[in-house]
């Protein structure tokens, strides 16, 4: 079933040395650096995104059974410097979600793994993306 593109973008502004902000098309704001204070990184806010992504599919297709009690996502990778360049490997996404021990939170307890499953194979764009290794352009405008 395939859909015609939808197009994304954000706009990403330098505000000081080493912070920028962006903005997406809606009007929301993250600000980000280099690692020299508490903000997040580049690599980080790619982390988030992976992990973010794929929370919202298991989320949406978990909770319509059950609320979980607990719903944590870890993503963890390795920074490497190699004649690749600078890269992550050995992502890995952990989930612990635990939902109450009634029918309904069993049910949706017993649907985790397909759901985690479909959202890696095919739901998450950002996953997705970051696996089949989209090409990235660049310009000068």
């Amino acid at each position: 079933m395939a859909t015609g593109p939808a197009h994304r973008n954000v706009i990403i502004e330098r505000i000081a040395n080493g912070r920028f902000t962006v903005t997406n098309a809606r009007g929301g704001q993250i600000t980000f650096g280099s690692g020299d204070d508490a903000g997040f990184t580049p690599t980080e806010l790619l982390l988030a995104a992976i992990g973010g992504c794929t929370a919202i599919d298991v989320d949406i297709l978990t909770s319509r059974r059950a609320e979980p009690e607990t719903f944590e996502v870890l993503v963890d990778a390795d920074k490497v410097r190699d004649a690749g360049g600078n890269h992550l490997t050995g992502i890995e996404v952990t989930f612990r979600i635990v939902f109450p021990r009634t029918g309904q939170g069993d049910e949706a307890q017993a649907l985790l793994p397909d759901v985690v499953k479909k959202s890696h194979d095919r739901l998450c764009t950002v996953g997705r993306t970051v696996e089949i290794g989209t090409p990235i352009a660049t310009r000068i405008g």
